[in-house]
């Protein structure tokens, strides 16, 4: 894997992961796909090369493709779960019509595809405690139906046409780089930086409200190891369960205090945000991806708590 195209790489994972891959293959194009209005700036812009890429429409990819020499595509295009509630047309879009095209330029050239599924791609019918691999999956929100549509589309290619798609279902994604872009966990970020600036968090989620989370280094690792891992052992293509950490609002406020003892939360309860979490579950059982190409998480709370305690205030007040 050498020429690489990440579509999305100004949001919120593509960003990190663009600067993450271009550090793992030096001697590659790792090509940052933007869309207009979203062009790549500093580190991203100046560390590689970039091209416009609007996954709606497959001329631009096949384009990049062509000019680059891909020979894998990181799609990461999507609206996120709450976002996409709002605008359910353009979520179905850019989340199934995009990955079509992906998959058809993927099938034509012979490009592997990695794209992205979650845990919005199960439901209240879904066992919530240790989510089974394969379990039922109907999800009540249009970002879960286009990752579930998603998968089975995936699927789809890759038995039907040998298209060498993988993927894996991201837990709710903390970071310290991007900022949140309107997913469901994101309250999981807002407090580290509430917590740093000195704020009073205001929780939209109510105490109880357990979901998986992840540390986005452990992220970034998971995308990269899954497309680099022997596909003879691959039992799942699309999609893996990975899991590192399961809280709640509380438990996640009270490690933070034991960091910033005078960091204070309240609850200002958002329906919609919280009406989605209750649909998802509480934790993922991740056993497959561990035995069939050895995914291991390296953070758990407390280390993603120092570290990005000790990020953000540099961040934000250096």
């Amino acid at each position: 894997m050498k020429n690489i195209l990440v579509i999305g790489a100004t949001g919120q994972i593509g960003s990190e992961l663009t600067m993450r891959l271009r550090r793992e293959y030096p001697g590659g194009n790792v090509v940052a796909g933007y869309i207009k209005g979203a062009e790549p700036k500093g580190e991203l812009l100046e560390s590689g090369p970039a091209a416009e890429v609007d996954i709606t429409d497959a001329s631009m990819i096949a384009d990049a493709v062509e000019k680059y020499d891909i020979d894998t595509i990181y799609n990461l295009a999507a609206l996120l779960s709450a976002v996409a509630e709002a605008k359910p047309q353009l979520a179905w879009k850019i989340g199934v019509g995009g990955l079509y095209n992906c998959l058809e330029i993927s099938r034509e050239k012979n490009c592997a595809l990695f794209t992205p599924s979650s845990i919005g791609s199960f439901g209240n019918n879904t066992p919530k405690k240790d989510t089974p691999q394969d379990t039922i999956q109907r999800p009540e929100t249009i970002y879960g139906v286009t990752k579930v549509s998603g998968e089975l589309l995936s699927d789809y290619y890759a038995r039907r046409f040998g298209v060498d798609t993988r993927s894996v279902r991201f837990p709710g994604l903390i970071s310290y780089v991007a900022p949140p872009g309107g997913g469901t966990t994101d309250y999981a970020v807002d407090i580290y930086y509430a917590a740093v600036k000195g704020d009073t968090f205001e929780c939209p989620l109510k105490p109880g409200t357990f979901m998986d989370m992840m540390y986005m280094p452990d992220a970034l690792r998971a995308a990269i190891e899954i497309m680099e891992a022997d596909p003879s052992k691959l039992v799942h293509r699309n999609s893996f369960n990975i899991a590192s950490m399961s809280f709640d609002p509380e438990i996640i406020y009270a490690k933070i205090k034991e960091y910033v003892p005078e960091f204070r939360m309240e609850y200002k309860l958002d329906p919609l945000r919280q009406q989605i979490a209750d649909s998802w579950p509480d934790n993922l059982d991740d056993s497959c991806a561990r035995e069939e190409w050895g995914w291991k998480p390296e953070y758990d709370l407390d280390g993603m708590t120092q570290d990005m305690l000790a990020h953000l205030r540099k961040k934000l007040f250096s």
